[in-house]
């Protein structure tokens, strides 16, 4: 197949760790390079925010980025890109004209507005994977969603009007009937991890020493909804252990950070600033060797529309601390591979902390079922068998009779 995936915002390329650029940009590069490595023909299509950058850029893999002239050649908050997308989707347009894909996957709200306006002239079926819904971001944010107000009026008309909702969990199912989308048109599959990557007894030198007997980690993007500040209140009823955060800005810039300000004031105010450590970016190849250093991962955001970092914990056979919040509910296997605790919740969370630190054998055991669990159902390869059927499905469905025949 020739498959185009539209991602606006979240380029295979970028950097991981900055405000916009986390579990989206590892799942177009990875689902990228599977599909390609299987022989079809994929080319990612990002909004060009950089002068220099090549129109073109061929990965290993066989895929290819194209960078789409949108606006200004330089980086722009996401959510301010919306109108710059009428822009994005005529390029499209233009490029499908000439070399017509068989399936689009569109990658972000934005990107399928601007994939429906490509696609739509030629008939190409549309996938969408939102990522992220709005009405999901506006309940648990308020005031603090910087979303357009647009969003939940058009993320509704894409998910009737596209092909296929591709979901990334069960809760997201949900969701979407109740803007109007039938189960009948969502197919559900989840994200994937590289677990030849996240492993157990990775290598790594750059692993700080332990400043406590036990460590507990958290890691993403440092934004407020990760919830880091959740795991900081909790771990004030964890005695003997540390909390070590990794992501966001490099180390030597963290003290201009608003969210690594916020965090460090609130260990402060919390008596627990000298068992909190904010290493600020780490480098993807030495996160496996991270993770493996710690006795249990956390994972406590207020809401998570999936979640990739308990994927990659539970891949290296760490347990998870996870809040029972959207993807969550899939991935993390309560009293099997971690434990599921209410949002918002820090003693929640330190209550399960301080039982499992206190149950190496326990940890053990969900180690490794953890690992299991991931090589049984959360693979890369796993994934783009889902999402290849759901794309040959679509396509099957577009074409007319004499075609499938």
């Amino acid at each position: 197949m020739r498959i185009a995936m539209v991602s606006e915002h979240a380029s295979p390329l970028a950097a991981l760790g900055g405000v916009d650029a986390g579990g989206q940009n590892v799942y177009v590069a990875r689902l990228g390079e599977e599909l390609a490595r299987r022989g079809h023909h994929v080319t990612v299509y990002t909004r060009r925010d950089a002068a220099d950058l090549p129109d073109r850029v061929p990965l290993p893999c066989g895929a290819v980025v194209e960078h789409v002239p949108a606006g200004p050649p330089e980086a722009v908050p996401k959510d301010e890109l919306l109108p710059h997308m009428s822009a994005f989707g005529a390029h499209l347009a233009r490029a499908w004209g000439r070399d017509r894909p068989d399936v689009v996957h569109a990658h972000f709200w934005m990107s399928g507005l601007a994939s429906q306006l490509g696609a739509r002239p030629y008939g190409i079926p549309v996938v969408q994977t939102f990522h992220a819904l709005g009405t999901v971001k506006r309940r648990h944010q308020g005031w603090r969603d910087t979303s357009p107000p647009e969003r939940l009026r058009v993320e509704r008309r894409i998910g009737r009007t596209c092909a296929r909702v591709l979901a990334t969990c069960t809760d997201e199912v949900g969701e979407l009937a109740a803007m109007g989308v039938p189960g009948r048109r969502v197919s559900v599959v989840p994200c994937g991890v590289d677990a030849g990557h996240f492993r157990p007894g990775a290598d790594g030198t750059a692993v700080p020493p332990r400043r406590a007997r036990h460590r507990l980690l958290a890691c993403g993007r440092l934004v407020r909804r990760k919830g880091y500040d959740q795991a900081i209140r909790a771990l004030a009823s964890v005695p003997d252990a540390e909390l070590v955060v990794a992501g966001g800005p490099a180390a030597g810039q963290l003290r201009r950070d608003p969210e690594a300000r916020r965090l460090w004031h609130l260990a402060h105010r919390a008596g627990v600033a000298g068992r909190v450590r904010l290493l600020g970016a780490v480098d993807p190849a030495g996160m496996p060797a991270l993770m493996g250093s710690a006795d249990l991962v956390l994972c406590t955001p207020d809401y998570e529309p999936f979640g990739i970092v308990p994927l990659e914990a539970m891949a290296c056979g760490v347990p998870v601390v996870a809040t029972d919040v959207g993807g969550h509910r899939d991935s993390v296997a309560h009293g099997t591979t971690g434990r599921l605790v209410p949002p918002g919740d820090p003693g929640a969370v330190a209550a399960a902390v301080r039982e499992l630190l206190a149950a190496d054998d326990v940890r053990r055991r969900y180690g490794t079922a953890g690992r299991e669990r991931v090589l049984a159902h959360y693979t890369w390869s796993r994934v783009a068998d889902g999402v290849e059927d759901v794309h040959r499905q679509v396509l099957t469905a577009s074409a007319s009779p004499k075609e499938v025949a």
